[in-house]
């Protein structure tokens, strides 16, 4: 079983001379989701109200196979305002409730079965969810493989150094880190995101993955050397960015799952891992990322929608 803590919420989308449109999301619930439209088994700890939006979100996750192991409850789901330029980028005004109701032991029950846990973004930096996260995180590190993406909402969490503190502590306990740029030059202006992503991997982690929108992914563990590697972004005609990285996310974790990368044994895997099989790792996930580019609002791809690698 795969397992992946955060938030759920609706993205309210807005574009110029449109009517809004309102599309289930949050970023761990979208990798979540990912995950199991890649034929993975997936459970998501995360809440929703009672609302019409609460029952989008159940239906959503449902619908596409994801076990929810939590209730509903009755305070209003989480809504993010997302704004579309005129490319199709986005910007993002949110109303939130950021907790997890649970105890230790249940999260314990939870986290038996799991070889994957998967965390990030809001559920990791706000409180008083973020402490759950934690916590969780600190439970599956030796059974589990960990992967984050900080995924950072400077309108949510504005103070950087909180923000870079707080991912820090989750960056040393993870496995497996993906970031965009744009995250690493907020948390560490003063660095290229190269030299972060080689500071982050002697912090813990065993692969740190950059996403470089149009410039493509770069990524780098012991097997690529301090150069990493690289590929080219996919060339696709951008609908919007709504679920780029999301996607990128779970279709990496989907094919370390495909390789068995998983569990106790995840972090010597990860090391062995050569240049040319990194590599490959970031061709399908930038093409599953190109998928959701293509589409409007955050539309992650099956197997089938992929494209078929020689």
């Amino acid at each position: 079983m795969l397992t992946v803590i955060g938030e759920a919420l609706v993205d309210v989308v807005s574009r110029s001379g449109a009517e809004p449109r309102a599309h289930v999301g949050g970023s761990p619930m979208n990798v979540a989701v990912g995950l199991a439209r890649l034929g993975q088994e997936v459970q998501f700890l995360g809440r929703y109200g009672q609302d019409d939006y609460g029952h989008q979100v159940v239906e959503h996750l449902r619908g596409n196979g994801v076990a929810l192991p939590f209730e509903a409850d009755a305070r209003p789901t989480s809504v993010a305002q997302a704004n579309l330029d005129e490319h199709g980028a986005a910007t993002y005004d949110f109303q939130l409730d950021w907790s997890l109701d649970v105890d230790s032991a249940r999260i314990d029950e939870l986290l038996e079965d799991t070889s994957l846990l998967h965390v990030g973004s809001i559920g990791a930096m706000l409180e008083p969810g973020a402490t759950v996260v934690g916590e969780a995180v600190k439970r599956a590190q030796r059974t589990a493989l960990v992967s984050y993406d900080p995924n950072c909402r400077p309108t949510i969490i504005p103070d950087s150094s909180d923000a870079r503190a707080r991912a820090e502590r989750i960056v040393a306990l993870s496995h497996v880190v993906k970031a965009s740029d744009e995250d690493l030059l907020w948390l560490y202006p003063h660095r290229s995101v190269e030299e972060t992503a080689r500071a982050w991997l002697k912090a813990g982690p065993r692969l740190v993955v950059v996403t470089r929108g149009g410039q493509g992914p770069w990524a780098v563990n012991r097997g690529t050397g301090s150069d990493g590697v690289s590929v080219p972004a996919a060339h696709v005609t951008v609908a919007d960015t709504v679920g780029a990285g999301d996607s990128f996310m779970a279709a990496l974790l989907s094919a370390l799952a495909d390789r068995e990368i998983l569990g106790a044994s995840a972090a010597t895997s990860l090391e062995e891992l050569s240049a040319d099989e990194v590599t490959e790792l970031l061709l399908s996930a930038a093409a599953a990322a190109g998928v959701t580019v293509s589409r409007a609002g955050a539309d992650l791809p099956t197997r089938e929608d992929l494209p078929v690698t020689s």
